[in-house]
């Protein structure tokens, strides 16, 4: 019997030699297109800002970090990133229980709501907690509570945004520990605590760990709520980048701050691949539809009333004051003056942000889905070597990089032929991609990689090409994740705004960048405006995330 198996399977050597030969010819499209349009533009940025006269000046960064003003930078986005991760994991851990042990009515729209807020953009997120704690805010004008200036805006506002990481990612885990191992502790005498600690805890800790370093990247590189809710007393390493960059046009400082940055963000990120290792190898899973039942007792009930309550007051509260205030003049007044073109900040009605917008995050979903797909298929075998899961590490980085570099290096680094796209269209699509990317490899990997490698097996041996195999197996099993990364990475595109900002045209705002732009000029005119585009586009986001939420399953990505 071992003998015919044998004869029908291909030499290992040839099967292992094969195998590596696909992935990275799969890798490679996915390779140039962050060579090209990641490497190369940051590179472009850092060159300009520390070569004088063709000579590197590595001098600058002790110049740079003797800065009062740098080191007060650097403290403040560590700390507040420590603080903003700290405070999502207390707030948002029950709540990852609650989504994974309890079935209840209403639980796959409360899942989208939660989710709403994080592909929301920053810019936004900035918008709605102004018009709940800022001046003139709801709080503000009912017991004249003013947060606007306050650190704890910005904590607030962080986990607002990243509430859905830790739910989403510990949840989805929590939901597929088989409950039993806990009661069989229990029954041999450990109190419910007890079991919790020694049991289910330390089954935990690689999501848990993963979700925080999540949220801490995330909030590391925070930029949108920061430049909004901080005012000139507190800036993120983004900010002070965008703020040279742009303002003071200090590109050797910039330079600095982007390399401080990239190795920071490159270690977090090397952490972080390896608790998803740990995660993904460590454990033995089961359905998630078993383990959710209906809350039992009053406890079960008090603590879903009390996670209930606290999404409606964290996550609803702010985004129904953005609603609100985009609906304060009478008449629709502020929509309306979308359309006749009213504002003084664009060179066309701020209406046509929705339009271009939606043009442009559907072919950055189209490049994402492309370039993520074959990353997520090159890396779909747990055992690839070190150059693969490098690889893994490569494609997260566009979420922690500065997105303020990349669009200021679009600029200077494609403006040559062959290269010359600083007046084209597609730079915008290009930029969004590389954020939209991620998305899609986090989400189609784990069901790739869940899909019976005997399968392909079998295929292959029976004639099959690569391509065939892909078409006739692991397509009709992975197009509900496929549909699930296309819609995050059509959120996401729709909400880039760090890099989007430098190369929007006037005459081709998005939409971010017409909040953004109108929150920055006076006027009660100029602030309905943004409230009411805000508005436009949470709808935009929530719509999508609510069909997400009917295609997809329990175990569909990371996200």
């Amino acid at each position: 019997m071992d003998l015919a198996r044998t004869e029908i399977r291909p030499r290992p050597g040839k099967k292992a030699r094969s195998g590596s030969v696909a992935r990275l010819g799969l890798m490679a499209l996915p390779v140039a297109f962050f060579a090209v349009f990641f490497a190369y533009p940051v590179a472009a940025i850092v060159a300009r800002g520390l070569k004088v006269d063709g000579a590197w000046q590595f001098g600058r960064l002790g110049e740079v970090l003797a800065q009062p003003d740098v080191r007060h930078v650097l403290w403040f986005t560590t700390w507040q990133a420590f603080a903003s991760t700290a405070f999502t994991l207390l707030i948002a851990l029950p709540g990852a229980y609650v989504f994974a042990r309890f079935d209840f009515r209403g639980k796959q729209l409360l899942r989208a709501v939660i989710t709403v807020p994080f592909v929301l953009p920053t810019v936004v997120v900035g918008t709605a907690f102004l018009a709940l704690v800022g001046r003139g805010g709801l709080l503000d004008e009912l017991w004249g509570v003013r947060l606007d200036t306050t650190v704890w805006a910005i904590l607030l506002a962080h986990v607002f945004f990243n509430y859905a990481v830790v739910v989403r990612t510990v949840g989805g885990l929590w939901s597929q520990l088989d409950p039993r191992q806990e009661e069989a502790a229990r029954v041999l005498g450990a109190s419910r605590f007890a079991a919790w600690r020694k049991v289910t805890l330390p089954a935990l800790g690689p999501a848990v760990a993963a979700a925080a370093l999540m949220v801490f990247l995330f909030t590391f590189t925070s930029f949108g709520v920061v430049q909004i809710l901080g005012g000139p007393t507190f800036a993120t390493l983004e900010v002070e980048i965008y703020r040279q960059t742009s303002e003071i046009f200090d590109l050797s400082t910039a330079a600095v701050l982007t390399m401080i940055q990239f190795v920071a963000v490159g270690a977090i990120l090397a952490v972080h691949a390896w608790t998803v290792h740990r995660r993904e190898t460590a454990l033995r899973l089961v359905d998630a539809s078993v383990t959710a039942r209906r809350p039992r007792g009053a406890g079960q009930w008090t603590l879903l009333a009390a996670v209930l309550g606290t999404a409606a007051l964290l996550l609803v509260l702010p985004l129904a004051v953005l609603v609100q205030r985009s609906l304060d003049a009478p008449g629709f007044a502020y929509y309306k003056a979308l359309t006749s073109g009213e504002s003084d900040v664009f060179l066309v009605p701020p209406i046509e942000a929705v339009g271009n917008s939606l043009q442009y995050a559907l072919a950055a979903t189209a490049l994402a889905l492309l370039i993520g797909g074959l990353a997520a298929a090159a890396l779909t075998r747990r055992d690839a070597g070190r150059l693969v899961r490098g690889f893994d590490a490569l494609l997260m980085l566009p979420l922690g990089v500065s997105a303020v570099t990349v669009g200021f290096g679009f600029l200077i680094a494609l403006d040559e032929p062959p290269l010359n796209l600083r007046s084209s269209w597609i730079l915008v699509p290009l930029a969004q991609a590389l954020v939209g990317v991620p998305f899609v490899v986090r989400t189609m990997l784990p069901v790739l990689r869940a899909v019976d490698v005997r399968l392909r097996e079998a295929a292959a041996v029976l004639g099959a090409s690569p391509w065939r195999v892909w078409r006739e197996v692991d397509l009709p099993m992975v197009r509900r994740a496929l549909l699930i990364a296309a819609g995050f990475a059509f959120a996401v595109s729709l909400g880039e705004f760090g890099a989007t900002v430098f190369i929007a045209r006037a005459d081709n705002p998005t939409l971010p960048v017409a909040v953004a732009r109108l929150l920055g000029r006076p006027g009660e005119l100029n602030y309905g405006q943004s409230m009411a585009l805000s508005t436009i586009l949470m709808v935009v986001c929530a719509v999508a995330l609510l069909l997400l939420e009917r295609v997809r399953t329990d175990r569909t990505g990371e996200f």
